[in-house]
């Protein structure tokens, strides 16, 4: 689907056809998504774009600013997480867009619709938010702005998740834990791998290398790059607290393992001495002066189990006086 704007100081007017847009006078915006591989050669067409860029836009390549004669091509990436029933569920999805920024005109093609772009699109017409009156590349600051905004709620989804998860830590090894711990850690991973190459291309904006981004826009650049910089250090803080996480579900767990472990060696070690005299008992021999004259006692038997509990007594006193128990 293609919708065209163009601006004037008259007032905002649509256009159904992207060549009238391209010819109006003013300042044009025109919006490609979920378009058909005849409406993007149209456009680009009309607007002098590269195919090599709007073939960029269907495959996945890292986000980048290309300078042509005619215009700026950034290529930035939105991120949302899905959460599903439980934490391990949770999905991220990407979606690229491509900004083309002209002297006069603003093209932005995307696979599926960007809320960022639809709310900065829903403003463009009405009252003092008629953003294209500030130019294109203004315009583009504002739609880059929205969708670096939308990278902040993205972390704090990820924050939320993370204390989730230590709660479930301190309250006991689960495996579920662990699993949701790994799908942050690859979430955060995902998005450190985004947030790295678009602070880069849109530090060549702020930078002023472009020769389509005009020197007052540069600061509002210049605003986003800072943002994407305090970005790319929460996602290594959020990756450090997950990593903690981790590291003290797995020693819970290990604790939790060398207690069992400990309790069955001081179980075992009690049993031994009392196995010992049991084999030693056991054996098949007839009472009489050389073969065990004391199983011709009438108080053998009791003196045995009283011998055995004695020593089972004896060793867990031990073992308590010890702290092993």
């Amino acid at each position: 689907m293609i919708r065209s704007v163009v601006y004037t100081p008259e007032g905002v007017e649509s256009y159904d056809d992207v060549e009238r847009a391209r010819d109006a006078a003013g300042t044009t915006w025109v919006r490609a998504s979920n378009a058909t591989a005849e409406e993007l050669d149209q456009v680009a067409q009309a607007f002098g774009i590269h195919p090599l860029s709007v073939e960029d836009i269907a495959r996945d390549v890292r986000p980048k600013t290309e300078e042509f004669p005619t215009h700026t091509f950034l290529l930035v990436k939105t991120a949302k997480l899905r959460r599903g029933e439980t934490t391990f569920e949770e999905e991220l999805r990407t979606t690229q867009l491509g900004l083309f920024v002209g002297d006069d005109w603003l093209v932005t093609l995307s696979e599926s619709e960007i809320d960022a772009a639809e709310r900065i699109w829903a403003s463009v017409g009405t009252g003092e938010a008629r953003l294209l009156r500030f130019g294109p590349d203004f315009t583009a600051y504002r739609i880059l702005d929205r969708i670096v905004d939308d990278y902040f709620v993205l972390l704090d989804d990820v924050e939320e998740t993370i204390e989730e998860i230590e709660e479930g830590v301190l309250d006991g090894p689960d495996p579920g834990v662990l699993e949701g711990l790994n799908v942050v850690r690859r979430d955060l991973l995902s998005v450190r791998k985004l947030l790295g190459p678009t602070r880069e291309a849109v530090g060549i904006l702020a930078r002023g290398d472009p020769d389509h981004v005009r020197e007052s826009t540069e600061k509002y650049y210049r605003d986003v790059y800072d943002h994407l910089v305090q970005l790319v250090d929460l996602t290594e803080t959020y990756r450090d607290l997950a990593r903690g996480a981790r590291d003290i579900y797995l020693n819970t767990v290990s604790q939790s393992t060398n207690e069992v472990m400990k309790t069955l060696t001081v179980v075992a070690t009690i049993i031994l001495p009392l196995t010992l005299v049991v084999g030693v008992f056991g054996m098949n021999f007839s009472g009489g002066p050389t073969n065990m004259p004391e199983l011709g006692w009438q108080y053998s038997y009791p003196a045995v189990m009283l011998g055995m509990a004695s020593v089972s007594l004896v060793m867990l006193v031990y073992f308590r006086q010890e702290g092993w128990l």
